[in-house]
């Protein structure tokens, strides 16, 4: 069993700009809790949706069976509701609803309790022009890096 579970939605911040973070519990079962803490667990894909009573899922979020399971596995892209306060809640609702934006998990994480936390992020979808310049960025950080080292080495 890996001693830190961080497991990161490496998509998000190349697709959304992120304009707010939060922290957030996450309803689980037996079997779930112990495939992510061997690791066994996915975000690509995955967001967060209001249901008609106000409570926020995550839909399309990757937990493997529990490989010592029994038939009471659970099933590996069922919805699992996240904890949040209700102002927290209502505020996040409003800003989905009138503004047009995105929740997105940003990443699944156990904490030093033993608790799985997701912390999740108020997004705005990116057109195709700021990818680019997002790869364009990323290069030229990376060939600068690469000029510093063969310059001093």
């Amino acid at each position: 069993m890996q001693k830190n579970i961080n497991i990161k939605n490496k998509r998000a911040r190349f697709d959304y700009e992120i304009l707010d973070k939060y922290t957030t519990g996450i309803v689980l079962s037996g079997t779930e809790i112990k495939s992510i803490r061997l690791g066994k667990a996915s975000l690509s894909q995955s967001f967060c949706e209001f249901n008609d009573k106000g409570e926020l899922f995550v839909i399309n979020m990757q937990i493997d069976e529990y490989s010592h399971g029994t038939h009471y596995n659970h099933r590996p892209k069922a919805e699992r509701k996240l904890l949040l306060n209700r102002g927290e809640l209502k505020k996040l609702q409003k800003e989905v609803t009138a503004s047009g934006l995105t929740i997105i998990p940003l990443n699944l994480f156990i904490n030093d309790r033993g608790l799985a936390k997701v912390n999740i992020g108020l997004a705005r979808g990116k057109k195709l022009y700021d990818k680019r310049e997002t790869i364009k960025e990323r290069e030229n950080k990376r060939n600068l890096s690469r000029i510093k080292k063969n310059y001093n080495g």
